[in-house]
């Protein structure tokens, strides 16, 4: 299978289970940085997506909830894959924002 038909049948299929926010944040969250990882990086490493789960829904330590980039989860071992991409966006923030960020990438290595 080639890496194209491979990532639409991962989006395809996370898009099916997903409503609301969730459903939101896979469609706009999951990015060129994203699927260029998955290219470049992933699927030349394992050659699928088993066990891969792409803007993945986390509580936060302020009862509100996160998106992982990816989460890898097989059994007992779960890991958080975050890409952090520079873009248009990053130029344009706010210090809310900014902080924001801040927190998340702590609250994600706690």
């Amino acid at each position: 299978m080639s890496f194209a038909s491979a990532h639409e049948q991962l989006i395809n299929h996370h898009l099916k289970g997903r409503v609301g926010e969730s459903l939101r944040r896979l469609k706009k969250g999951h990015g060129h940085a994203e699927k260029l990882f998955l290219e470049l990086v992933w699927w030349p490493a394992f050659g699928h997506f088993n066990y891969l789960f792409p803007e993945y829904k986390v509580s936060d330590f302020m009862d509100g909830f996160r998106y992982l980039d990816f989460a890898y989860m097989r059994g007992g071992f779960k890991v958080c894959i975050e890409i952090d991409a520079f873009g248009t966006h990053w130029r344009d923030v706010d210090r809310w924002q900014f902080a924001d960020n801040l927190i998340r990438q702590n609250h994600l290595i706690i």
